[in-house]
C-alpha cells in the first residue's frame, strides 16, 4: 500500500478521525486477520456473525498497526466509518486512483476464474511487478485488500471477481475499473442463486460494461453468451477459444501421459508452441484467456507462449496432482465444483489413468437449486460410463449421483454412498492399491480436500500438498 496518513484514509472512506493524530501514517499493508498486524499496518475491524474484529484491534494495536478502520471507538488511533466493508472499497479505488501507472487486469466466469487468474499474473508479471490474490479472494473484502497490496511500483493489478447475483461485478468494478476484462465463460455455477444461465450472462456482463473505449474486452469465443456480450461494451473486443475465428486460438492440441496439453498458440502477430504444465483439456482456453490478456497488456506472442509453458499452479486444491511412493495418483481438485467442471475433471482423471485404476471421490456440487437432483444425478452416469473402477459419493446432498451411476447398466464398476469426508477416507483406503489413480472433487462446503489430505497422510512416501491461502481473517474466520 502507498504511504498514507490517517486524515487522508479518512478523507478517501468519508470517516472522522478518533482516538489519535490525524498525521499517523499507515505504511504496511491494510488487514483483516489481527494476526498479521505488523508496524505500520491498518487493521479493518470486520464485524461477522460470530464474532466481531473490533474485540481484535487492541491486539492488532499492540503489534504496532497505525490505526483501525471501526464503526466504532476503540483505545487507539482509529478512522471511524459508517461500515467498514464500504470504506475498504472506497480506500481501495482511493489508493488505485494514485496509481495511474498501474495496469489493471480483471476475470470473471462460471468455472476457471482463479487459475486463469493465475496464469494472467505469471504471463505479465515477466514484465514488471505484478500483484495478484492469493486463492479466490474475488469478493467485497478480498479484492479490496487485493488493490491495497498495490503501492507506485506496481505496474499490473491482475483481480479475480465473483458474483452471487446481479450488481455485484458492477459493485467490484466500482472498486477497480479493469483496463481489461475477461469473461472466460456462462456455466452452472450458482445456477440455484441466480435462476438461470441467462442471469448468469447478465451478471457476468457487467464486467465489460464497466470498460472505457480505452479498455479491452477478451470474450470466450466458443460459449454463445459470452461472445455475444461483445454488444455490451465500448471497448476494444479480443476473442479467445479453439474458434477459428478467435483472435487468439489454440490449434494441434493434443495431451501428454499426464493429461497436460501441448497446443500452438496462435495470435494475428504470429504462433508459438505452448506445453502447460496444468492438467486437463479444461485448462487450454483459461491458457487462451491469459494469452489475450498478456496481448492486451502488451507482452509478444513468444514471451506469452514461453511463460504459459512455464507457468506453475499457484493456488491450492485445483487439479494439484500429488504421487505417493507406492504409485498411488491423487488428484486434488477439491475447491470447488460445477457440472461443467466436475465433468472435465472426471475426463482428466480416466485420461490419466489409462492401463490403471481410476477412482472419483465427489461430494456436492452447491447452489444448483431446482436442477441440483438432476444434475448430480447426470455427473453419476458420466462417471460410470467413463469406465472408471469405482464412484464414492460423499454426503447426503450427492446421493444422486449414486442414482444416476445406477442408469449406466454396462457399467462393471464399484459405486459407495457414504456419510462425510471420514467415511470417505476409510472407503478408499480400503480399496486402493498401488498405481491407482484418485480425483477428489466437490463444492467448499464439502470440505474433501480433507479426502485427498487423508489418503495421502496414510500411504508411504507421500508428497506434501501446498502452503494454504492466506484467511479472511479475525471477524471473517468466524462465520
Amino acid at each position: 500500500m502507498i504511504p498514507l496518513p490517517l486524515s487522508t484514509i479518512a478523507e478517501i472512506t468519508e470517516g472522522t478521525v478518533h482516538g489519535g493524530p490525524p498525521d499517523a501514517v499507515v505504511r504496511g499493508p491494510v488487514i483483516v486477520d489481527s494476526r498479521a498486524a505488523e508496524p505500520g499496518a491498518l487493521f479493518a475491524a470486520l464485524p461477522g456473525e460470530r464474532a466481531d474484529g473490533h474485540d481484535f484491534a487492541p491486539a492488532a494495536l499492540a503489534a504496532g498497526a497505525a490505526g483501525v478502520l471501526a464503526q466504532r471507538p476503540v483505545d487507539g488511533p482509529a478512522v471511524l466509518v459508517r461500515d467498514v466493508r464500504e470504506a475498504l472499497g472506497r480506500l481501495a479505488r482511493g489508493v488505485l486512483e494514485r496509481l495511474p501507472d498501474t495496469t489493471v487486469a480483471a476475470v470473471t466466469g462460471s468455472a476457471g476464474k482463479t487459475s486463469t487468474k493465475d496464469l494472467i499474473a505469471q504471463v505479465v508479471g515477466r514484465t514488471g511487478p505484478t500483484v495478484f490474490p492469493p486463492g479466490s479472494f474475488n469478493n467485497e473484502i478480498g479484492l479490496p485488500l487485493t488493490v491495497l497490496r498495490a503501492d507506485s511500483g506496481t505496474r499490473h493489478l491482475v483481480l479475480e471477481m465473483g458474483a452471487r447475483g446481479i450488481g455485484h461485478i458492477a459493485y467490484l468494478t466500482g472498486i477497480a475499473r479493469p483496463d481489461v476484462g475477461v469473461v472466460l465463460n456462462v456455466g452452472t455455477a450458482h445456477v440455484g442463486e441466480f435462476g438461470g444461465r441467462e442471469m448468469i450472462a447478465k451478471a457476468k456482463g457487467e464486467m465489460v460494461e464497466a470498460l472505457t473505449p480505452e479498455g479491452t474486452a477478451v470474450l470466450n469465443a466458443d460459449d454463445p453468451l459470452v461472445s455475444a456480450m461483445a454488444s455490451r461494451t465500448v471497448a476494444t473486443v479480443v476473442t479467445f477459444g479453439r474458434s477459428p475465428d478467435a483472435t487468439v486460438r489454440a490449434v494441434d492440441e493434443t495431451l501428454d501421459e499426464r493429461g497436460r496439453a501441448r497446443f500452438t498458440l496462435v495470435t494475428p502477430e504470429g504462433s508459438a508452441p505452448v506445453a502447460l504444465r496444468l492438467h486437463g483439456s479444461h485448462a487450454v482456453p483459461n491458457a487462451l484467456a491469459a494469452a489475450a490478456a498478456a496481448r492486451a497488456a502488451g507482452v509478444a506472442t513468444a514471451g506469452i507462449a514461453a511463460a504459459l509453458s512455464e507457468a506453475e499452479p499457484v493456488s491450492r486444491w485445483r487439479m494439484e496432482v500429488t504421487e505417493t511412493a507406492d504409485g498411488v495418483t491423487v488428484v486434488n481438485d477439491a475447491y470447488n465444483a460445477n457440472p461443467d467442471s466436475t465433468r472435465a475433471a472426471v475426463d482428466v482423471l480416466v485420461h490419466m489413468a489409462r492401463g490403471r485404476r481410476a477412482w472419483a471421490v465427489l461430494g456436492e456440487m452447491a447452489e444448483l437449486g431446482d436442477s441440483s437432483a438432476a444434475e448430480h444425478a447426470k455427473i453419476g452416469e458420466h462417471v460410470a460410463r467413463s469406465g472408471v473402477a469405482g464412484l464414492i459419493v460423499v454426503g447426503a446432498n450427492a446421493a444422486a449421483m449414486a442414482e444416476g451411476a445406477a442408469r449406466a447398466t454396462s457399467w462393471t464398476g464399484e459405486c459407495v454412498q457414504v456419510d462425510d469426508v471420514g467415511a470417505a477416507v476409510a472407503a478408499l483406503s480400503e480399496r486402493l492399491a498401488p498405481r491407482d489413480v484418485v480425483l477428489v472433487k466437490g463444492s467448499r462446503v464439502a470440505g474433501l480436500e480433507r479426502v485427498a489430505e487423508g489418503v495421502l497422510s496414510g500411504r508411504r512416501g507421500a508428497g506434501a500438498t501446498a502452503p494454504a491461502d492466506g484467511g479472511p481473517g479475525d471477524a471473517e474466520a468466524a462465520r
